[in-house]
């Protein structure tokens, strides 16, 4: 097992425990939450060594990595993604009006959904995805070369780098960061989408929280520790987007975990989505979210 002994943000070495989750998803083993003494950051500690990390994603339950939709919850996932790309790729074209369209890094693509739709719309695309199975799957949607890692991209920068739902499952954060940092043009923009357990789901859920999703997702952030991290690496937040659909899917999942009567999980998901949206509202703490970055 890894432990995690140093803040990647503050470089603190004082950690107190915070919560234990199960893995619901893959191992059903439990793992541990502790929390930066001075940034407050939230790690996944101990994970799976690097070499075994990757099993904890060899599930037809790990949807996103999936072509298979068997469940109920599966098929919801895939039609709120289908309804999201739109969305993404408008947020993506509003921030890079001026410029035009050119080079777009999807880093963590998956099986490259959102690639393709880049791809259809006059994108020159270059997708990176560490998972062999899913990057497979991708290459044969989008007919390009999917790269396992950064080493040696297609184009050198990019205009656009995203990263959706994939830093907190970076193990490397600091270097990744600096490497897609150095890919990113200087009138480039990031975006960033992450769960935030700051927000009222996390709270009422604690550790059913498919948010937390350990141990896939070793990094948990709030908006303050994101905007130092990012600080770090001479990066600056312009905009912070809410992903509200978020919200009602973690919430679903969530009453899952729960093993709730069927009967009532889906109501139960739908009231407190509508509920974490609401008191989101004020302080801008939804579900996930996402931060549109800079140079």
């Amino acid at each position: 097992m890894t432990h995690f002994s140093i803040c990647p943000i503050c470089s603190g070495t004082t950690f107190t425990p915070y919560i234990s989750c199960e893995d619901f998803t893959v191992s059903h083993k439990t793992f541990p939450i502790i929390q930066c003494s001075q940034c407050h950051l939230l790690i996944t500690s101990p994970i799976p060594d690097p070499d075994k990390l990757g099993d904890y994603y060899l599930s037809d339950a790990y949807i996103s990595h999936s072509a298979k939709a068997t469940s109920l919850q599966d098929k919801i996932y895939k039609l709120a993604r289908n309804l999201t790309l739109s969305w993404k790729l408008r947020i993506i074209n509003k921030q890079s009006r001026k410029s035009g369209k050119s080079f777009l890094l999807d880093y963590g693509c998956g099986t490259g959904q959102f690639l393709q739709k880049c791809q259809a719309d006059g994108w020159h695309i270059q997708g990176v995805e560490p998972s062999e199975h899913a990057r497979s799957l991708s290459s044969r949607l989008t007919q390009t070369t999917i790269a396992p890692n950064l080493d040696n991209p297609a184009a050198k920068t990019f205009e656009i780098i995203t990263l959706w739902h994939v830093l907190e499952h970076i193990p490397d954060l600091n270097e990744t960061l600096q490497s897609l940092r150095t890919a990113l043009t200087d009138s480039g923009t990031m975006f960033i989408a992450v769960p935030n357990h700051n927000s009222w789901d996390a709270k009422h859920y604690k550790q059913y929280w498919a948010g937390y999703d350990v141990p896939r997702h070793i990094w948990h952030f709030t908006q303050s520790n994101m905007k130092s991290l990012l600080k770090r690496h001479d990066l600056r937040i312009i905009n912070t987007l809410p992903m509200k659909l978020d919200a009602f899917y973690v919430s679903l999942l969530s009453e899952k975990y729960q093993r709730k009567p069927q009967a009532t999980m889906f109501i139960k998901a739908i009231i407190n989505g509508i509920r974490s949206n609401y008191f989101a509202h004020k302080q801008n703490e939804y579900s996930s979210l996402i931060y549109i970055v800079k140079k």
